[in-house]
């Protein structure tokens, strides 16, 4: 005998509440787990073009030799490339050049012709989406705006070192040449920096290219005997306007294993100096301890912090010289460290031990590599070696001949 339905009452018209009190809270869980990837639907993603290209060059070989992984070191790559010949290389840079064009350790000038390959393609991609309808007026434009950097960066003497437009976009240009190069200066930029602001026809030497493009010309005309190179080099993602993310060192730590590489990989044995601004001297900081020693300077200017107390913190033999403008809203900033809050002393601090170099007529955070500022006259005589001339907060020499290079005169 089957038994008798519940009669109607209290509980039977709860029930439908008390349904929707749990069914809810589920359905917002298996919302959020789909969304962080814990469940799927069983069907797996289609890889993006770039993911297909990478995995190409796992598969590839060339005269029978299995290519290298691109977890290698800049010296193993070095050597793969040492064992082939010219022909083979450029082969390589047509088939694989998004690999190529962005792997420490390749000649440069096999680099300089993969990205070649690479933002031809790229221009051609966004050029594309220009006309595409599926996209709104604003993603149009900004496809346009893409593809003009694109051809400006494929100018005929542009030298480009990196380029990788996944995200927001990263690279890097050479100025001068590092293969006869006796001294190589290093830019690294700070927040904002991406593709776009890589290079700017307004405000020129505030982006990466165009502070390198300064730094060039001044040592050239303070060591015009001295053959020098110099680096714009925006190889890390960067953080966007000075929030949460500018406050942290996740991307600045990212920065710094991509730094390293990217001095490693570097060909000769030329002294190498860093300038590093900004968010960039957060980046430096990190870097410090595990550059190789011929990094001999390391210049930070407008610096919120290295992430250390002391320059003798960072673990690095590199002289440390550290400068900021008048007007410079940086100062404001608290220097300090709280959890994963902040980046420590100010490098301008006397307690933190750098070399104060002058910064003079420039003015603000931006400032600091116009043509004429006494920043960047002082940043040009470090990269040339030329420390006797560079000044301190008085105008006089930070070091003199009698000095040991690297204290204080």
């Amino acid at each position: 005998m089957s038994p008798s339905p519940a009669p109607p009452g209290r509980h039977a018209v709860r029930f439908p509440g008390l349904l929707r009190r749990v069914l809810l809270p589920l359905a917002v869980v298996i919302t959020v787990l789909a969304a962080s990837g814990w469940i799927t639907s069983g069907e797996p993603a289609a890889p993006d073009p770039r993911s297909q290209r990478l995995a190409a060059w796992h598969r590839d070989s060339i005269g029978g030799a299995e290519l290298p992984s691109l977890a290698s070191s800049p010296e193993r790559i070095a050597s793969f490339f040492a064992s082939m010949g010219h022909r083979k290389w450029m082969l390589l840079a047509e088939r694989h050049p998004e690999v190529v064009g962005n792997l420490d350790g390749v000649p440069v000038e096999v680099r300089y012709a993969a990205n070649r390959h690479s933002l031809a393609r790229a221009r051609q991609e966004e050029r594309e989406r220009i006309d595409d309808e599926r996209l709104s007026a604003a993603g149009r434009h900004h496809a346009g705006r893409l593809a003009n950097r694109y051809a400006s960066l494929l100018g005929e003497d542009r030298q480009i070192l990196s380029f990788d437009p996944s995200g927001t976009g990263r690279a890097a240009e050479v100025l001068g040449d590092l293969d006869t190069a006796h001294r190589i200066s290093v830019v690294v930029p700070g927040v904002d920096t991406d593709l776009l602001t890589f290079e700017r026809t307004r405000m020129r030497y505030r982006s990466p290219v165009g502070m390198a493009e300064a730094l060039h010309t001044e040592q050239t005309a303070v060591a015009p005997e001295l053959p020098s190179a110099v680096i714009a080099w925006a190889d890390y993602t960067t953080p966007r306007g000075v929030g949460v993310s500018a406050a942290t060192g996740e991307l600045a730590a990212e920065g710094a294993d991509r730094l390293v590489r990217a001095v490693e990989g570097l060909p000769g044995d030329a002294p190498v100096a860093l300038f590093c601004h900004s968010y960039g001297s957060v980046v430096c900081g990190l870097a410090a301890e595990r550059l190789p020693d011929r990094v001999t300077d390391i210049v930070v200017a407008g610096s919120p912090g290295m992430r250390v107390s002391r320059a003798d913190r960072l673990g690095t033999d590199a002289r440390v010289w550290a400068t900021r403008a008048i007007g410079d809203w940086i100062r404001d900033v608290p220097h300090l460290a709280v959890g994963p809050i902040g980046h420590g002393t100010d490098p301008v601090h006397p307690s933190f031990g750098a070399l104060h170099v002058a910064s003079g007529s420039a003015r603000g955070h931006t400032g600091y590599f116009e043509p004429g500022s006494d920043s960047l006259r002082n940043f040009a005589r470090i990269g040339t070696g030329l420390f006797t001339t560079v000044t301190g907060l008085r105008g006089a020499p930070l070091c003199t001949p009698e000095t040991p290079v690297g204290q204080p005169a």
